[in-house]
């Protein structure tokens, strides 16, 4: 069963699709759903906090979406983790835009996969440091990627492009991970 926050919130992130990051106000949001603007601080008590649930949702989506287990070794949890996040932002109009607002992540499933990449190089023989470097820096690449992708076109990319662009981004995920291998010899 749906909630009306969970129906509000499916309409924010439509309303996303339909304007863009920039146009999306609460007032748009009121709009689209029939409701006076105010109505909508019962479900979010500002747009901030509107925001945050749209990444939560992703949040969630990415780990929801992403097919195949977990790898067990940090470099292959890692790739796992930034090929699923690029392919869930893509999924909404600047989502990757939305994603970068946050510093850390937005619900605490996504804490725990945080935890658990920071853990796994850490048990790898990063020190706790350098692992919180090497994944915000992995998922600082997702994002600014991304963005980059969907700030040249603003829709989707065409299947020869995609494979194009996956292939690119793989290929800088690859020297990422070279990177952060190397950083620990």
């Amino acid at each position: 069963m749906t909630s009306r926050r969970d129906e509000v919130l499916a309409a924010a992130l439509d309303l996303l699709d339909e304007v863009g990051l920039d146009a999306l106000t609460t007032r748009k949001l009121a709009e689209k759903l029939g409701v006076q603007p105010g109505a909508l601080y019962r479900h979010f008590d500002s747009k901030r906090s509107l925001l945050h649930a749209m990444v939560a949702r992703l949040t969630l989506d990415a780990d929801t979406g992403i097919e195949g287990d977990v790898p067990e070794d940090w470099a292959g949890m890692l790739r796992y983790a930034a090929i699923g996040a690029r392919a869930t932002v893509l999924t909404r109009r600047d989502g990757a835009r939305l994603m970068a607002t946050y510093l850390v992540p937005a619900d605490e499933t996504a804490q725990m996969f945080w935890r658990r990449l920071v853990g796994a190089l850490s048990a790898a023989g990063f020190a706790e440091s350098d692992a919180l470097v090497a994944v915000d820096t992995t998922f600082a690449y997702v994002n600014g990627f991304a963005i980059e992708e969907q700030s040249r076109d603003g829709h989707p990319a065409e299947p020869g492009q995609r494979a194009l662009r996956d292939k690119a981004f793989e290929a800088g995920l690859d020297l990422i991970i070279a990177g952060i291998t190397a950083s620990r010899s």
